[in-house]
């Protein structure tokens, strides 16, 4: 029998079955919609912020991370490309959307005539603002839409609800006081899967494979006249279509950035390797944040 020493190879061992996903805020948050969205059988695991998800993913202690990227009502969400921008070895691996549905909370008993104040973070306060000015309510934030939830029935706070999902009910002994109190029926928010390494097939629902590759790039433009002109010029001259191009601080430099894209393209493709060529050229920095394949609408 070969001995270590003599180089013989070990069997992989399969990949498990159920992989640990990190995401933002406390069960029942859209964060874990978004986990619950892309994995088939995952092991959902809460993190206090997006940074505490991102160093869960570089130290190993997570397979995978899922946070948001991009909310259809309020844009990018920035902090998520400085993070991607600083954990320079994670890479998006799939992403997913997931339908926003508010309700309001609060403990059993309740009527919508005894709530005094409202928690919720920001956004979802915002999304669901026409449905909040029609009372006379005290609005207030939170870190998290299920946070503000749990807050509530730890506290046993009477006269305290939350804007959350109605799956957040039961998990808290909630009650519904309102549902779809959310302005419009299409707010969608973004969300990416994060990994340090590729990750099976197998963990994933069929859908979130199921839709054409695209890239996200982020570059550095050379601080002359014409650089991002010339850098965008790589694109266009091949009729690659950019479905997202925004800019952020390079962190590095004072009042220099960096521009994010998404590149509707396999970056192994003729057209697509020859506009990454061209764009290296010009660009100081080039650097494949992921390549995966685009979220299913529904």
């Amino acid at each position: 029998m070969a001995s270590p020493a003599s180089g013989a190879r070990s069997t992989p061992e399969p990949p498990k079955a159920s992989p640990r996903v990190a995401f933002q805020g406390e069960p029942g948050a859209f964060s874990e919609d978004g986990v619950l969205s892309a994995f088939a059988a995952p092991e959902a695991v809460a993190m206090p912020t997006w940074r505490a998800v991102f160093e869960a993913v570089h130290e190993g202690s997570v397979d995978a991370g899922v946070v948001p990227i991009e909310r259809s009502a309020g844009g990018s969400v920035r902090e998520i490309y400085d993070l991607l921008f600083k954990f320079d070895e994670i890479r998006i691996a799939a992403e997913v959307t997931v339908p926003v549905r508010l309700a309001l909370l609060a403990l059993p008993g309740q009527t919508l005539d005894q709530i005094e104040r409202v928690y919720s973070i920001a956004q979802a306060l915002d999304q669901a603002d026409e449905f909040l000015r029609s009372r006379p309510w005290q609005v207030l934030t939170s870190y998290n839409t299920a946070g503000a939830a749990k807050s509530i029935a730890e506290k046993r706070e009477m006269g305290g609800a939350a804007v959350a999902s109605a799956r957040v009910a039961p998990l808290y002994g909630l009650e519904v006081l309102a549902a779809d109190i959310q302005t419009g029926d299409a707010n969608r928010t973004r969300f990416a899967v994060l990994a340090r390494d590729p990750l099976p097939d197998s963990w994933f629902v069929p859908a979130a494979l199921a839709g054409p590759l695209k890239t996200t790039l982020v570059w550095a433009v050379r601080n002359v006249p014409g650089s991002l002109y010339r850098c965008l010029g790589s694109f266009a001259e091949r009729r690659i279509n950019l479905s997202r191009l925004e800019s952020r601080p390079s962190r590095g430099v004072r009042w220099e950035y960096v521009f994010w894209a998404d590149m509707d393209s396999d970056p192994e493709s003729p057209d697509c390797a020859a506009a990454l060529a061209s764009l290296l050229r010009e660009a100081v920095m080039v650097r494949v944040a992921g390549v995966y394949h685009r979220a299913a609408e529904d």
